[in-house]
């Protein structure tokens, strides 16, 4: 009985001592980024494939455009990376100002530099610091979850979109082509 106890006991440290090891040093920082990063790409996938006669696109006459979308989608982004970061958006009124594939391109893509830049500079420590959101007080890596969120509710409706035109959503694409 005293060696199973002992044994047992041997094996609750190892596991622990595997399940230390295993763990990253910032789970919450590295697991909305790691959706972050795969929200980036099919959202910059989608402003590179969608050909520019469709930027215009509306399904119906009350709803943004395509292109419209991935202005909101930048300026959203702007903003609420700038909220997490304490900082002022770097950019704004893109949904309103940019018209072209290219324009509307590069802000997104610049919109994703900069959140980018702003998750390098956050850890689960610092993310969990309380500031104001329009939503009312939240942590900074709360922020950056709405961000997701948000900018996962807009591909949705590219994907829509995408699909009305008959073109694959990156997300769906198989590997190696459509």
């Amino acid at each position: 009985m005293k060696s199973t106890f002992v044994a047992t006991v041997a094996l609750v440290f190892a596991t622990s001592s595997f399940a230390a090891a295993q763990t990253p040093a910032n789970p919450m920082h590295g697991s909305l980024k790691a959706v972050f990063d795969t929200l980036k790409g099919n959202i910059a996938k989608t402003a590179e494939k969608v050909p520019e006669d469709l930027y215009s696109f509306k399904p119906t006459p009350e709803v943004r455009s395509l292109g419209q979308l991935i202005g909101h989608i930048s300026d959203a982004q702007f903003g609420m990376c700038a909220t997490a970061a304490g900082e002022k958006p770097p950019q704004n009124g893109i949904e309103k100002s940019a018209t072209t594939k290219a324009a509307l391109s590069k802000a997104l893509n610049d919109s994703i530099a900069y959140c980018d830049k702003v998750f390098a500079g956050l850890n689960d420590t610092k993310g969990m610091e309380v500031i104001k959101f329009f939503t009312g007080p939240t942590t900074r890596l709360g922020v950056l979850a709405f961000n997701n969120a948000h900018s996962y509710e807009h591909y949705g409706n590219l994907v829509t979109y995408m699909r009305l035109k008959n073109i694959v959503p990156p997300s769906s694409e198989k590997p190696g082509g459509n």
